[in-house]
């Protein structure tokens, strides 16, 4: 059956960070798909993100990884299939090193490593579970804020969900993440707070390192907890 073509509602202007003749770099805002989501009623309500990296192109861009869909920060594209291929090829050889900046829940002190097996459930959910594959991330507390921490997260693996889950499974779920907590949304905050900041490769470009700063919506949140323990509302 046809219909009326769906007509997405605009994106906010896109945050290039970095682009050359093989690849683009951009800072996805929180709420942005990176591919089109499943159409909920027929239609979907948000412009993915692939989307918009091929009109500023003007041409294809091949999908290198993701992010969820709640979480902010970069997205690598590739400009050409031989690029696409390299870069793919460094994602799944774990030679991208990726640094995440999350806020949690409770009092998390110092570094630490979470190497637990996650496993995805038929809900689509995923959980620390002894028969999944195997995960770890590294942690490293910056800050410590009354009820909360801000946090440094290095995947070591590529598993879905795995920094909500890790932390989730310690007792530190992020903040604001309405699929891993006792309380959906984690602390009654208005998104969730996680951030992919930088990402370290050697690739058809040769040596890169790429960063995103924390988005305003985020610091926000972050200062919220520092002059009162009250989950802040805002949701940018």
């Amino acid at each position: 059956m046809g219909g009326a073509p769906v007509t997405l509602p605009p994106a906010g202007p896109l945050s290039v960070v970095y682009e050359d003749e093989r690849l683009i770099a951009v800072d996805k805002p929180c709420r942005q798909p990176v591919i089109p989501p499943r159409p909920v009623g027929g239609a979907s309500d948000a412009l993915p993100l692939v989307r918009q990296v091929q009109e500023h192109t003007g041409a294809k861009a091949y999908v290198v990884h993701r992010l969820d869909r709640e979480t902010s920060g970069l997205v690598v594209f590739a400009k050409d299939a031989k690029a696409h291929r390299s870069l793919s090829g460094l994602f799944e050889s774990r030679a991208v090193r990726k640094l995440y900046m999350a806020l949690v829940q409770g009092d998390l002190r110092g570094t630490g490593e979470i190497d637990r097996p996650i496993r995805e459930f038929g809900s689509g959910r995923m959980a620390v579970d002894a028969s999944g594959k195997p995960s770890k991330t590294l942690y490293r507390v910056r800050e410590s804020l009354e009820k909360v921490s801000l946090a440094e997260l290095e995947p070591h693996t590529g598993r879905r969900h795995q920094l909500r889950v890790h932390l989730y499974s310690i007792g530190h779920p992020v903040m604001g993440d309405d699929l891993y907590g006792k309380e959906r949304p984690v602390g009654g905050v208005g998104r969730l707070m996680l951030h992919a900041l930088s990402l370290s490769f050697e690739g058809p470009s040769g040596k890169l390192k790429l960063s995103a700063p924390l988005p305003p919506g985020f610091t926000a949140i972050v200062a919220g907890f520092r002059r009162s323990p009250a989950p802040h509302p805002e949701k940018s």
